[in-house]
């Protein structure tokens, strides 16, 4: 959203203020394109990087500020969170060494984040949603001390009727959470893409893009997992539409468009088609504090309200105005594209998708008369659900699986496009053949998680094995190496112990059998019988813990009714409403203090609204102290 100056709230007056500024914006760009005064006939790339700061643990760390100033980078800048950075690439004239030197560019501003945040014992991830994160991260203490920031807060909170985000995502798992601030939103890092148009192509480029989009995205998931979830491939699309969605539900019932979007047609001959759409579609949610009124036929607008108003409105392939060495120009941004799971392998996404944006039009003409929006656009989703395992519909009708599309047709053309570009021959070979290598080994980003995950399964808590993930993401990054090379992770390689049993929430049991009030006695004798428990948490409809069972407190009961001929005993008669609880980020110390007493056996773990999260149990601290065994006894031999 730039540097804007931006107010929380607006009176109506100043509001229609900004309107008419909007309005006077897209007469000047109108004006700037008739007059031929925005730059053509020169292709330029650049890149945006965002990225994850964790601290020892492998948790989220909010240090953004700290590490800015340490690192004194004008590349660098802040993101929504305190714990994320976003890196700007300079850009690079398209061809040449242009995409070599985009890889020394972020290799080098990626590692003076590293060594700034060494000094704060922190570390940098790349990936599109940290494995880590957890829903208490993100509170507003997190959100970086941008007031741009919190002015977008505040208005989308006004415009969700209540100020709740929710978010329903269902893959392996299914995710359903409710938030009061827009910080979900901080959940997604992304590497964005530009490529610079003159605006007399700038229809059939950005066609070409949206076109595109679909199989490199297939290519580079790298999201799979959200708040311990297995989820989309590339979760960030669902998580970033739902997480600032501020539509109604008679909005939804009739079909109004999301802030995030794809969009739901080509763009026919303009880029003023765009800006025009989102102007008329989506009301304002930011504007500046103070005027900033252009006359239509400034010499070199700015365009300030325009930029403004675009920040707010998140197309998938957003189309900008900027200014450069004073020369206007206009550009595609691909948002779409995931940070990590390596710079190489970004860099290779990036080659792969400006390789097909100067080629494919030589390929196939103009896309839109070959390609229906809709299959496009299903195109889109179905890779973010499915990566390289997705079913395309493309040209002409044909369909295909995403890994065949790529091998056998587009990565063919990529290369074609970036010598026509005159790219560097060792670079397109360099680039490409990661893509080729992994797409033939299907293990992009997203995979490698999964098939990590899957091989920890029923080994130490949840929490152990993201944490271990995450650590063995970051030693793979640091290597350098790209991502279908990796070693899976495993839980053996798990860093400093210290680190994995700080808190409850490391360490507590979550996959839980509980019961209702209401429910018989009996049943939760069964289960109890059944599934080999001691405790059984009691959650009323609405997940809030209400009670506790015991085994004693079961047979008893059990026994009593038996003998008095009682045979509907509710558990609500039976359950203890009076007992410890413990919140996920309390010390493990003292937990085992409370568990250390005679009358406590286990210690429900909860959250600030009472929802059960998990549970402790003295069989929990036994098991850590055989792991700990286990560890330093490897560790002598």
């Amino acid at each position: 959203m730039g540097e804007h100056h931006v107010a929380e709230q607006l009176d109506p007056e100043a509001r229609r203020r900004f309107m008419r500024q909007l309005l006077n914006d897209i007469s000047a760009l109108t004006g700037l394109i008739e007059s031929g005064k925005i730059e053509t006939g020169i292709r330029r790339v650049g890149a945006e990087l965002e990225m994850f700061l964790v601290d020892k643990a492998r948790r989220p760390a909010p240090l953004a500020m700290e590490v800015l100033q340490e690192a004194n980078d004008p590349r660098l800048t802040t993101e929504l969170a305190r714990f994320n950075l976003e890196a700007n690439a300079p850009p690079q004239v398209f061809g040449g060494d242009c995409l070599s030197v985009l890889e020394r560019e972020l290799s080098e501003v990626v590692q003076k984040v590293r060594h700034a945040a060494e000094k704060h014992n922190a570390e940098v991830v790349l990936t599109g949603i940290l494995p880590t994160l957890q829903l208490s991260d993100l509170s507003l203490d997190n959100m970086a001390p941008i007031p741009r920031y919190f002015a977008l807060n505040e208005a989308m909170r006004r415009l969700r009727h209540g100020g709740q985000f929710r978010v329903n995502i269902k893959g392996l798992d299914e995710l359903d959470v409710v938030h009061d601030n827009v910080m979900l939103e901080s959940c997604n890092t992304s590497f964005q893409i530009h490529f610079q148009t003159g605006p007399e192509e700038f229809a059939t480029l950005y066609n070409t893009a949206q076109a595109v989009t679909a199989p490199v995205l297939a290519a580079a998931v790298n999201s799979p997992t959200l708040l311990g979830q297995r989820l989309w491939h590339e979760t960030r699309v669902a998580l970033f539409q739902q997480s600032i969605d501020n539509r109604s539900s008679s909005q939804l019932m009739r079909g109004a468009r999301p802030r995030v979007t794809f969009g739901e047609k080509w763009v026919d001959e303009s880029v003023i088609e765009i800006f025009k759409e989102d102007v008329a579609r989506f009301h304002v949610v930011l504007a500046t504090e103070e005027d900033q009124v252009e006359a239509p036929d400034a010499i070199l607008p700015q365009l300030y309200a325009l930029r403004l108003h675009n920040g707010t409105i998140y197309r998938w392939n957003r189309a900008c105005y900027g200014i450069t060495d004073g020369i206007p120009h206009l550009r595609v941004e691909n948002r779409v594209l995931p940070a990590g799971p390596t710079i190489l392998d970004q860099v290779a996404n990036a080659a792969f998708f400006y390789g097909l944006m100067a080629a494919m039009h030589d390929e196939y003409g103009h896309i839109d008369q070959k390609l229906d929006f809709d299959d496009a656009k299903a195109n889109f989703f179905a890779a973010a659900r499915h990566g390289l395992q997705a079913q395309f519909t493309w040209v002409h009708g044909r369909t295909y699986t995403a890994g065949a599309l790529i091998l056998n047709h587009l990565l063919p053309l990529a290369r074609e496009g970036l010598t026509k570009q005159n790219v560097l021959p060792q670079d397109i070979e360099r680039y490409l053949t990661v893509i080729e290598d992994r797409v033939k080994s299907g293990r992009t980003g997203a995979q490698w998680m999964h098939v990590s995950l899957a091989g920890m399964a029923g080994r130490g808590t949840r929490d152990k094995r993201l944490r271990t993930l995450t650590g063995a993401m970051i030693a793979r990054q640091r290597q350098g190496d790209p991502v279908h090379t990796w070693e899976l992770a495993t839980i053996d390689e798990q860093d400093d112990w210290r680190d994995s049993f700080q808190t409850v929430g490391q360490i507590m049991t979550d996959d839980l059998f509980t019961i209702g009030p209401d429910d018989l006695i009996d049943l939760a004798a069964s289960v109890m019988d059944w599934e080999g428990i001691r405790y059984l948490p009691v959650e009323d409809e609405n997940g809030v813990l209400v009670g506790l069972l015991t085994q004693a407190d079961v047979l008893r009961m059990v026994g009593q009714g038996m003998a008095k001929g009682e045979n509907n005993i509710a558990v609500k008669d039976v359950m203890q409403t009076e007992f410890p609880t413990a919140l996920p980020d309390c010390p493990t110390m003292e937990a085992l203090e409370i568990l250390r007493r005679p009358d406590v056996g286990c210690l429900p773990v909860v959250n600030a609204d009472r929802h059960l999260l998990g549970i402790l149990t003295v069989a929990d601290f036994l098991d850590v102290a055989a792991s700990l065994m286990q560890t330093e006894l490897s560790r002598e031999l």
